[in-house]
């Protein structure tokens, strides 16, 4: 399964893991599948500490590094076909970064990963549910 990370559900893999459900950390662990990060999740992590809203140690951008380095991914490039799909996918709301996410999903043939209910709600893309 060609699996791509929410941004929370990247970020409690390296912060929290706790959180995450155990059917989902285990098909993350799964050699077998493969793991796919936006480049929109890092823009959200930087976002989220510039907001206060996450704390963490060492600089953010170290810590990314250190994340990427440390889990490998995939990288799911932002291209005018996600664009163009980002306003058809159906999310239930307008928050931009979800779209984005769903709608790389969409192009790339991926799974989301999500705890979001309103994502894994969504039509025209497919999701994995944090259980």
């Amino acid at each position: 399964m060609k699996i791509l990370l929410d941004t929370h559900v990247w970020i409690w893999s390296h912060l929290a893991p706790d959180r995450m459900g155990r059917r989902l950390a285990q098909h993350i662990l799964d050699p077998a599948n493969q793991l796919w990060l936006s480049p929109i999740s890092l823009w959200e992590f930087l976002v989220l500490v510039e907001k206060k809203r996450l704390t963490i140690r060492e600089d953010p951008a170290d810590w990314i590094t250190a994340a990427l380095a440390e889990a490998p991914m995939h990288e799911a490039q932002l291209n005018h076909e996600v664009a163009l799909t980002s306003r058809t996918v159906k999310v239930g709301h307008e928050d931009p970064a979800d779209r984005f996410l769903a709608a790389t999903a969409a192009v790339y043939d991926l799974v989301l990963a999500t705890a979001d209910e309103r994502l894994l709600a969504g039509k025209g893309f497919r999701t994995l549910a944090n259980r």
